[in-house]
């Protein structure tokens, strides 16, 4: 068995990717108590030296996979994934290269790419990006009608919340989460224009209660499918292995068949 062979193996076990999980959540943990300064103070120098253990690690098992699979590689999405957010962590924490120095913390996004449940949920939120942008088009149209009507019929009486387009767009969104929607925006604009309600609650209902329902839908359908393509790859996978048995015994009995012949 050649060395690549042999690495192969060693990435493909499981107790390979069990091992990276555990590393990956063991370096979340020493991520979050670098941001207090009392265990800072007291085991700082232990905590650096065990967060670049991990860092090593990480690195040793990107460069194994390299060697295992060559430019192949780079043909799978998830491994340039692992690359990139290696990468960023190795990246020298300069003055001016301190924001990509916290972003070590996206090593936790790691876990991802070796938990095929949480692969799945990935797949399946991307799958539905195409869909989704029909749906934010959509949103975005309905914002923008809204800020213009709103604009025009509050700005004069509440500045702050309607003043400008990109105030009215703002005021909306917060209307459209329903975080203090009633309380804190709607009944003050109906105490001084008592049909403003006309306006907002069929806003509320369009928006919230049915376009953000579409995204939700399309979502759980993507991701549904993804389950549904993996499992027909794992009967395509249980029926070849099968046929392949099958066909193994029909060839030991033909040629027992001619033996006795």
């Amino acid at each position: 068995m050649g060395i690549t062979q042999r690495l192969l193996t060693l990435i493909e076990a499981p107790a390979f990717g069990k091992f990276i999980t555990g590393v990956i959540i063991f370096n979340a943990v020493l991520l979050g108590t670098e941001t207090s300064p009392t265990l800072m103070e007291i085991a700082g120098p232990l905590i650096v030296t065990l967060d670049s253990l991990c860092l090593t690690i990480f690195v040793v098992e990107i460069a194994i996979k390299l060697l295992a699979t060559g430019r192949r590689f780079f043909t799978n999405g998830w491994n340039v994934f692992d690359f990139v957010i290696v990468g960023i962590a190795l990246v020298p924490g300069g003055s001016g290269l301190s924001v990509l120095r916290a972003l070590r913390i996206l090593r936790v996004l790691r876990v991802i790419s070796v938990a095929p449940r949480l692969r799945r949920v990935v797949e399946g939120f991307i799958s539905a990006l195409p869909g989704m942008a029909s749906v934010f088009l959509l949103m975005a149209i309905l914002f923008y009608i809204g800020a213009v009507i709103s604009t025009k019929l509050f700005s004069q009486t509440f500045p702050d919340w309607f003043g400008d387009l990109g105030l009215s767009a703002y005021t909306l969104f917060q209307i459209m989460t329903l975080e203090s929607w009633s309380m804190g925006i709607v009944r003050p604009v109906m105490e001084i224009y008592p049909y403003a309600w006309l306006f907002f609650v069929p806003f509320i209902m369009v928006t919230t209660f049915a376009v953000v329902n579409l995204l939700v839908g399309l979502i759980v359908n993507s991701m549904q499918d993804a389950h549904h393509a993996e499992d027909e790859v794992k009967t395509d996978a249980y029926r070849d292995e099968v046929l392949e048995r099958l066909e193994s015994i029909e060839r030991r009995l033909t040629e027992q068949q001619n033996i006795k012949k």
